[in-house]
C-alpha cells in the first residue's frame, strides 16, 4: 500500500513537470494596464498557438456627447465605427523561447490609427511587461511598460 503511494504521489509530479515544462512563454496570458493607465489589454493564446490582445477596459470609454470612442483614426474608413473597447491591439506574436520574448507581432495604435511592427518581453518581473513598437528596425521604436492586473491570468 505505502509502495503505491510513492508510486501516485510520483506519477502526478511527473506530470506536473512535463505539464509546466509545456507551458514556457504563457506568462503572457493575462490582463495588463498599459503605461499611461488608460486603458486595459486582455493577452490570450490563439489555438494556432500565437498571442494576440484585445482592449477590455477604458480609463474614459465614452466621448462627452455619450457615445462610445471609436476608431476614427484607423485609415480604412470601413472600420472607424468599431468601438474601442473589444478592439484587437496585439496580433500575431509567437514566443521565442531562445531570446525568452514574444516576437513576430503587430500592435495598433487607435490614436494614430497606424500598426508597427511589435515585441514583448519581461525584464526579470513576470508582472511587468516591456513592448516594443517599431518601424523598420527594432532599434528604433517606443517601448512602453504594461503591468499585469493581479488575479486577472
Amino acid at each position: 500500500m505505502q509502495i503505491m503511494k510513492k508510486y501516485i504521489v510520483s506519477t502526478i509530479l511527473m506530470l506536473l513537470s512535463v505539464i509546466s515544462f509545456g507551458q514556457k512563454g504563457t506568462e503572457l496570458i493575462g490582463i495588463w494596464l498599459t503605461q499611461d493607465g488608460g486603458s486595459k489589454v486582455e493577452i490570450v493564446k490563439n489555438e494556432d498557438g500565437s498571442y494576440s490582445g484585445k482592449i477590455v477596459w477604458l480609463r474614459t470609454p465614452r466621448e462627452r456627447d455619450g457615445s462610445y470612442k471609436l476608431d476614427i483614426n484607423n485609415p480604412d474608413q470601413n472600420l472607424r465605427n468599431r468601438k474601442i473597447i473589444g478592439l484587437q491591439l496585439l496580433d500575431g506574436f509567437k514566443y521565442n523561447k531562445r531570446k525568452e520574448e514574444w516576437t513576430g507581432g503587430t500592435i495598433y495604435d487607435p490614436q494614430s490609427g497606424s500598426t508597427y511592427k511589435c515585441y514583448m518581453w519581461f525584464d526579470g518581473d513576470v508582472n511587468k511587461l516591456c513592448v516594443k513598437g517599431y518601424i523598420g528596425i527594432a532599434l528604433i521604436g517606443r517601448t512602453s511598460n504594461w503591468t499585469r492586473i493581479a488575479g486577472a491570468a
